[in-house]
């Protein structure tokens, strides 16, 4: 059989995807059982029904952009407060009203408070450990919608490898192809990381590095506010050495190939060799990503509502990058999970560094963007999901991870928690499901962080049970869930 390779992992069976050169190329030793070129053209219409496609809110999605609170926000001390409670449960932070009716946050959200008439909160965000404790394999589920194979007694994992699942920017990028000269995923503005365990949960796994994400992670450590400054883009830019006469050799290169199957290209003559090398070359040449990065070009009144610092100035440029036309956009809080200062994750001195620090940088950066996006329209076309890997504590000063926890601290709560999601048809002012009187467990109406995933999936048009095959060649769905279309209006 005559064979090109391709990436790693087998085609998607999807709808959107359609049949790929790589198949087309197998037919010779797929004929002898039976598959010929125009069976599998005639398979390849037959999928294209989806039961999902006629529920609430498919496809509503242009855009995805995920804000990662890396490290597990309190949603006691932030969107879930809780009144006549136990001292050791109750936030020390008063509660304020919100613009929903009934609805009230922290004053620590006092922005938020003011917009959350924009998108939907969900207080009944649960899922059982399981292993799930720490941070880096709670970050993989979410990410992935699977759990991992490896997790020791400390949380810790074992290195990114080219056999794990992708993170779901990659699997949408995959199936939603871009048709227009522009990065389709990029991650900033530092990796996803526990300790020494940097990226676990934010590659392309087994779909192979063409499927990673671009990673925009300024220079300087995560309490330097000024990065996002010194952004560097150089890889978007044409070489001096790389002249139109090197473009065009190539171009003839690949031209003499093509001719070598004439058969082959009359049948696919809309699927070119080149389309992945004529794309990359329109990136660098338009300009329009580097165009985005230019956060000098936004006014200063508007930079300053932002927020001047890495979380505030990262918002404005998803928002950017958004506009430009970026599918996927992927926020992680720029402070690595289980560290002190600007950190969510509180085990010690929650109520002075989350006052001072954590707060007001969520705070500013989250409802601007909401505010901006809302304003421009593009929040009709873009799902905007904030979340942390769980929640913490109800009661102060108690382990539940195997962590040291002051009488100010909270530990890892992956029990019940809050997710914000908005934008692309998500209900506006709605609170999706319920905590009990100390927000240990969902009341009603819980949501599974891969329930969570599949609204995604769905919002974007993608079938979440939608066949990947692995490293192995094994199929497995995108993710094992439903999706939460009561979220939709």
């Amino acid at each position: 059989m005559f064979r090109i390779p391709g990436a790693l992992g087998k085609d998607l069976c999807d709808k959107d995807l359609g049949m790929t050169r790589r198949d087309i190329l197998r037919v010779g030793g797929a004929s002898m059982m039976g598959l010929t070129l125009n069976n599998m053209f005639r398979a390849q219409a037959a999928s294209v029904g989806s039961e999902a496609a006629g529920r609430a809110g498919w496809g509503k999605a242009k855009h995805v952009l995920m804000i990662y609170l890396q490290g597990g926000p309190s949603h006691l001390d932030l969107w879930d407060p809780k009144e006549n409670v136990p001292d050791k449960v109750r936030s020390a932070f008063k509660t304020i009203p919100t613009k929903v009716p009934g609805h009230h946050f922290t004053e620590i959200l006092p922005q938020l408070a003011k917009v959350n008439d924009k998108f939907t909160m969900i207080n009944s965000m649960s899922y059982t450990p399981n292993g799930l404790f720490n941070h880096t394999a709670a970050i993989y589920q979410i990410m992935t919608g699977y759990t991992t194979d490896k997790v020791s007694p400390s949380g810790q994992l074992e290195p990114p490898s080219p056999k794990d699942f992708p993170n779901f920017g990659s699997n949408i990028t995959r199936l939603k192809p871009m048709d227009e000269p522009m990065l389709p995923f990029v991650m900033l503005p530092r990796p996803l990381q526990e300790s020494n365990v940097v990226g676990k949960g934010g590659t392309a796994g087994f779909l192979g590095k063409a499927y990673d994400p671009y990673t925009l992670y300024p220079d300087g450590d995560d309490l330097d506010m000024g990065k996002m400054d010194r952004i560097k883009i150089e890889d978007l830019q044409l070489r001096p050495d790389l002249f139109s006469v090197r473009l065009q050799r190539r171009a003839k290169l690949r031209d003499a190939l093509n001719d070598q199957m004439p058969t082959i290209e009359a049948a696919v003559k809309d699927m070119s060799m080149d389309n992945y090398y004529d794309q990359a070359l329109s990136l660098i040449a338009s300009g329009r990503a580097r165009d985005a990065f230019a956060l000098d070009r936004e006014s200063p009144k508007l930079r300053d509502r932002y927020g001047r610092n890495t979380f505030g100035q990262s918002c404005m440029l998803a928002r950017r990058l958004i506009e430009a036309g970026t599918r996927v956009v992927e926020l992680i809080w720029p402070k690595v999970a289980n560290s002190d200062n600007h950190s969510w994750d509180h085990h010690v001195g929650l109520t002075q560094r989350m006052k001072s620090q954590s707060g007001p940088m969520l705070d500013q950066g989250l409802s601007a963007l909401f505010e901006d996006l809302d304003a421009s329209g593009l929040l009709d076309e873009t799902l905007v999901v904030a979340l942390g890997e769980f929640g913490r504590s109800p009661e102060k000063g108690v382990s539940t991870s195997g962590n040291g926890n002051s009488a100010d601290g909270r530990d890892h709560w992956p029990y019940c928690y809050t997710a914000v999601i908005g934008g692309a048809g998500i209900k506006r002012g709605y609170i999706h499901g319920k905590s009990d009187k100390t927000g240990s467990a969902p009341a009603e109406d819980a949501v599974h962080p891969t329930e969570l995933l599949a609204t995604i999936y769905h919002a974007v048009g993608i079938d979440p049970e939608t066949i990947v095959y692995n490293h192995l060649n094994q199929p497995r769905e995108l993710v094992k869930a439903k999706p939460v279309t009561k979220l939709f209006a």
